[in-house]
């Protein structure tokens, strides 16, 4: 069955998009026109308005448009849903921001503690990897989609635990915890050993462990996160009965594709990272290299001259 028969509502989450909308006005009045009201603001580099527009954009494609819908149908794309989201969106967030309005946050002191406690790197891993395995396993993921508020609790919660995850990577602030040249590289590794066992057991099992993405009735009902019930009541007599009516490929194989999904994406994603932070650090260590071998020089021609 087409998609369509959800309305336009739940194709396109009208509110999300409107509420996207007002972030990045805000974000550009805050940035440029209300800058000069900022003590130590800097301009927008075209960096950060192309880290922040695209954070934006590929929040509202996982979470907005009929991504987020097929999301609920299919454990598959939930879990592609979730590497944009944690892997993709949370950093290029980050690196949007420009460090004169981080620094603006921190100065409330709660935001600062939070960040300061939850941003070190072994706190960190641990809060994501908890966090992302919690969300995931069988009874949790269930229950969480059977309620608006807590769905969204969960949801806003993993999202922040990416953030905290990234923070040390790619944060270029002052006084912030960071992590510099192969440590980084270890904390991606170490990372990606974590959350290695969540995708294993989701990988491996052989039976269906998801109720609301095989149980008709379960999945009817988590499916009222993002289809007006309305909609629902009056689909109800089409005779939709789970989300085999919206896909050829059985439970468990659709669970497994999300497994390895998030994994593999994981990596590829891991791997960019990694290759970029040894191109940096490698060209770091070769132009310290050459200062310190030109002071060397200077410092022997300046004996030599005086001797």
């Amino acid at each position: 069955m087409p998609l369509s028969i959800f309305g336009f509502r739940a194709l396109w989450s009208p509110w999300f998009f409107l509420s996207l909308v007002a972030v990045v006005l805000l974000y550009f009045l805050i940035t440029v026109m209300w800058r000069h009201r900022f003590e130590g603001s800097t301009p927008l580099t075209k960096n950060q308005i192309i880290f922040f527009l695209s954070s934006m954009t590929l929040l509202y494609i996982v979470k907005g448009s009929p991504v987020d819908l097929l999301g609920h149908i299919l454990f598959s794309v939930h879990m592609g849903q979730m590497v944009v989201l944690l892997l993709i969106v949370a950093p290029f967030l980050i690196m949007g921001i420009p460090n004169w309005l981080w620094r603006k946050a921190f100065e409330i002191k709660i935001i600062d503690r939070i960040f300061r406690l939850f941003t070190n790197s072994v706190v960190s891993l641990m809060t994501f990897t908890i966090a992302f395995s919690a969300y995931h396993y069988p009874m949790i993921l269930d229950f969480v989609k059977l309620s608006l508020p807590l769905h969204a609790l969960f949801t806003t919660t993993i999202f922040l635990s990416a953030i905290f995850l990234w923070w040390p990577l790619v944060n270029t602030l002052e006084g912030q915890p960071r992590l510099h040249g192969l440590k980084k590289i270890g904390y991606i590794i170490l990372s990606a050993i974590l959350v290695t066992p969540a995708c294993a057991l989701i990988i491996f099992v052989d039976v269906p462990v998801y109720e609301t993405y095989s149980s008709g009735e379960a999945w009817l009902q988590a499916m009222a996160l993002c289809v007006p019930a309305g909609t629902l009541s009056g689909l109800a007599g089409l005779g939709i009965s789970g989300p085999e009516m919206f896909t050829n490929m059985t439970t468990v194989s659709d669970q497994k594709l999300g497994g390895i999904l998030m994994k593999v994406g994981q990596e590829l994603i891991y791997i960019v990272v990694i290759g970029k932070i040894f191109f940096t650090w490698a060209s770091d260590e070769r132009a310290n290299a050459d200062e310190i071998t030109k002071q060397d020089l200077i410092k022997n021609h300046n004996m030599t001259t005086h001797g």
